[in-house]
């Protein structure tokens, strides 16, 4: 149990190492390699042009402590997960009957706070909510995500760096999960995937998480002041710029295994 968790903790160490260090290489290695980028359309949202998502970009398994990793780009929003287990757990965290499900979320500066424990907070009841834990009984799954940079969404991209990084560690989930924010201005315009700017300019920010079989809605995270109507309508963009995501994520994972 000790050497696990020595191995548990290099291996964390590796993941903020990793990502600390090589974020110039690899955020230009993310921008200029066309093969990863996807680029969403405009117009998806009856609301206009400015309802668009940013431009993604997923490459998985950088690291080789983790049992999985991934790394997401979400315009300049970057993201590192590794993915540990399932492996042995402490006796005080461990459940008879399903996996201990740990999320572990490092700013890009400084030590954690209030704002990262809840996303953490948000980010775990959302995997628990996908993940097949009965499977691994007495186990434990951690994932830890480190901040490369923050340009606003990121909460979404975090979500979805944690999807790609629990794919990678051949994680069994009844299905895959994305995140998708929304920001309403003041005249109620409504803005997808919006950037720090205009996170900061909003009336209200909605962060949904949300499945891929069904489009249900997993989590929801809200800041500001909205109508029902504009939570509703919010809740439908979100739910039709998942198809986009969730297309994001096939074609990413084609493109890995074609390769391999």
């Amino acid at each position: 149990m000790v050497t696990q968790s020595v191995r548990s903790a290099r291996g964390r160490a590796e993941v903020i190492i990793a990502a600390t260090r090589g974020v110039g290489a690899m955020e230009e290695e993310m921008h200029t390699d066309a093969k990863i980028r996807a680029e969403i359309g405009t117009g998806c949202s009856p609301r206009g042009p400015g309802c668009s998502l940013r431009h993604f970009a997923c490459e998985q398994n950088l690291l080789s402590r983790p049992d999985g990793s991934a790394s997401f780009l979400q315009g300049d929003t970057s993201v590192l997960a590794g993915v540990y287990g399932p492996a042995e757990v402490k006796v005080s965290k461990e459940i008879f009957n399903k996996a201990t499900l740990e999320v572990i979320l490092r700013p890009k500066i400084g030590l954690p706070g209030v704002a990262e424990k809840s996303r953490e907070r948000l980010i775990r009841n959302t995997c628990e909510a996908v993940v097949l834990g009965t499977l691994h009984p007495r186990t434990s799954i951690t994932v830890v995500l480190q901040v490369v940079s923050d340009a606003g969404s990121l909460l979404a991209c975090c979500l979805n760096a944690a999807c790609m990084a629990l794919v990678d560690a051949g994680v069994p989930m009844r299905a895959l999960f994305c995140g998708v924010t929304c920001a309403l201005d003041s005249d109620g315009t409504l803005v997808l995937d919006p950037t720090s700017k205009q996170e900061k300019e909003a009336r209200a920010v909605l962060t949904f998480a949300l499945d891929s079989v069904e489009r249900k809605l997993l989590m929801s995270s809200t800041k500001g002041l909205y109508s029902d109507s504009e939570l509703q309508q919010c809740l439908a963009a979100a739910q039709a710029a998942s198809q986009h995501v969730f297309r994001f994520y096939r074609e990413s994972l084609q493109r890995r295994y074609s390769k391999s």
